[in-house]
């Protein structure tokens, strides 16, 4: 694991500007430092030693060294390619997963990225074809960003790399209005003009001739085809991919562990690594005092039923020391307040291990979200009544009970799970941009409708996983732990998103995983005996934060500040509707928590870039909270 950087025809791209953007991402890999510079080609990387510790040096060449590799990520079948590839002729000269990659790249060229099992963002230049080879990973476990200019280009794991390149700092509205309705920046948007992200599935090379980009998909959910399968082999054949993806995912010469929330895909993932495992396995868990929003107890009872050397950390942080850094700490402004507890979890496992699984993936992928049995209950109203709803709703004053049903209503089947994962963007429909900036172009249901019309021959229940793998997987979930956990130089693994268990689970029909009204069907059949029985019977309660009643106390400083002061947010969300929902809030009236936090965590990130403070490695106030906190 480690964070990649570098450059082509970049003008500028000195070795010490190479030097500089690998310094920016120095939390990502600690351990070490590696760069290759051959006057128009610059690969940078930082390194978070897990396998080959000692031998394992990036970047790599290939035996003649006509070729160089950087890599960020790891490979869960390279022994298996290596054993064709020495067959085929290859000489190693390490025991890294990264030389497998450059190898593979040698014979079969482009396709060597349907061979990797694995999460990666890699870059390899080939002076044998004179051109540059970036992907990234089919679900977009690992980040990679991309910014072009004249004929030439550069990439990172993180924007603070690029700004340590020279790239303006200057705020792409289009990106900023994504987020206030996201919560995050959805791929392949960026926060800053000039960059995006390369899509999750995506090749891209750039021919060093002709300064050519070119750019496809190796990888797409939506053309999975529905498997014909009985209920019983789906069980079974689970079971056994279950069993693999969590296998695969324990190679490591570190010490090794797991977060655990007490909810079934985590205990599943710990049952499975119990299983496994020669030594008792770590497992990890958060909880605060607030009763309704604490699953530690269910984490430590899952624990001492499965044997595992447990540690808890129970918190009551003071937010508002935390925020700032940890809006700094996320190189592009980020809503889900998750992300305060999954950064003092990942912290409190950076302790004590280097490697830590998690159970990301199993929501997405066996229809366990609420809103998947909320959206299979909701009608749709005809196409020509929907307008005059929507019209009727708008008419209605601001905070009207029965206002934002109708809108729900009037919603199309876009516009309808939209609503149960995003803000509408219009402030006619409850949402916080600013008319000039709706302008931009931002249409939701424009957006959506091209990912529901790809899934469009699956059920309903499906559809909804594909849009989720396609969005807010990869945009707020993966997202979410790769910035908090590689924040403290942690790294993150998600063996239920091993790729031969997502192409199954796709392939199962709705009506497998969603079942009177309970998700997970088949997960649950699957794990029958492999996990605690109460583990199945426990409600879904999501990794979530006392966040209202913060606003009300701790925290109702940052929402008169809100009200009070020109806040730079304003120049993307409108500031009479965001003063609105911050006197509503504070009277009590209605909870708007989650889309006042996104405009808090807008305000401060704004701030941070305009300071220069992005992208600082080790939030200090984060890390001593922390580390007072476990000590407690």
């Amino acid at each position: 694991m480690c964070g990649i950087a570098g450059f082509a025809r970049w003008a500028g791209g000195t070795p010490e500007r190479l030097d500089a953007m690998c310094g920016a991402i120095r939390q990502r890999g600690p351990d070490d430092q590696g760069v290759y510079h051959n006057g128009e080609i610059g690969l940078g990387m930082r390194r978070l030693s897990i396998i080959d510790v000692g031998g394992g040096h990036q970047p790599i060449p290939n035996e003649r060294e006509t070729m160089q590799i950087v890599f960020n990520g790891e490979i869960y079948n390279h022994r298996a390619l290596r054993n064709q590839l020495q067959s085929a002729g290859h000489a190693y000269r390490t025991s890294s997963d990264t030389e497998s990659i450059l190898h593979g790249y040698e014979s079969w060229g482009l396709d060597v990225v349907q061979r990797l099992r694995g999460m990666f963002s890699i870059a390899i230049w080939d002076g044998e074809k004179n051109r540059l080879v970036l992907a990234r990973d089919r679900l977009g476990i690992k980040p990679l960003y991309i910014a072009e200019r004249g004929d030439g280009l550069a990439f990172a794991s993180e924007l603070r790399s690029l700004l340590a390149l020279g790239i303006e700092p200057r705020v792409n509205p289009r990106a900023m209005a994504s987020y206030l309705s996201y919560g995050y920046v959805p791929d392949p948007e960026a926060a800053l003009v000039g960059v995006r992200k390369l899509p999750p599935g995506t090749l891209l090379t750039w021919d060093a001739n002709t300064g050519r980009i070119e750019e496809k998909k190796y990888w797409d959910a939506a053309t999975i085809p529905e498997l014909q399968i009985s209920e019983a082999d789906a069980i079974d054949q689970l079971r056994v991919l279950l069993d693999d993806a969590v296998a695969s995912h324990l190679e490591s010469e570190v010490p090794l562990g797991a977060m655990l929330s007490g909810g079934i895909d985590s205990s599943a993932v710990v049952a499975l690594m119990a299983r496994h495992s020669v030594r008792r396995v770590r497992t990890f868990s958060i909880g605060f005092r607030e009763a309704q929003y604490n699953e530690a107890g269910d984490a430590a009872e899952v624990a001492k039923a499965l044997g595992t050397e447990h540690m808890e950390l129970i918190v009551d942080p003071n937010a508002d020391e935390l925020i700032d850094d940890l809006a700094a700490a996320f190189d592009e402004p980020f809503g889900d307040s998750s992300a305060l507890p999954t950064y003092l979890v990942c912290h409190l496992a950076r302790q004590h291990v280097t490697v830590a699984l998690s159970g990301d993936g199993g929501d997405e992928l066996f229809g366990g979200y609420t809103r998947y049995a909320e959206l299979a209950r909701r009608g749709a109203l005809p196409r020509m009544v929907r307008p005059l709803v929507r019209a009727a709703a708008r008419m209605l004053p601001h905070g009207t009970l029965g206002r934002q049903r109708l809108l729900d209503l009037s919603r199309s089947r876009e516009g309808r799970y939209a609503s149960t994962v995003l803000s509408a963007p219009h402030v006619d429909d409850g949402g916080l941009l600013r008319h000039d900036v709706i302008a931009e172009g931002l249409d939701l249901d424009a957006v959506l409708r091209p990912l529901f019309d790809a899934a469009g021959q699956r059920d309903a229940l499906t559809q909804l996983s594909l849009v989720d793998l396609a969005t807010y997987l990869p945009g707020d979930i993966l997202t979410k732990v790769d910035r908090a956990s590689m924040a403290v130089s942690l790294e993150a693994r998600p063996p239920l998103l091993d790729h031969p268990l997502v192409e199954f689970a796709i392939g199962l029909p709705g009506s497998m995983k969603l079942r009177d009204g309970t998700g997970k069907w088949i997960l649950r059949r699957a794990i029958e005996g492999i996990v605690p029985p109460r583990v199945l019977e426990k409600k879904k309660q999501g990794f979530a934060l006392p966040v209202t009643d913060w606003f009300r106390g701790s925290l109702k400083h940052r929402m008169d500040g809100l009200v009070d002061r020109d806040s730079p947010a304003f120049q993307f969300a409108d500031a009479t509707a965001v003063r609105r929902l911050v006197r509503e809030h504070l009277s009590g009236r209605r909870s708007h928590s989650g889309q006042l936090w996104r405009v808090l965590m807008l305000d401060l990130w704004l701030r941070a870039l305009d300071r220069g403070a992005i992208g600082c490695p080790v939030p200090s106030s984060l890390s001593a909270t922390a580390s007072s906190a476990a000590a407690a």
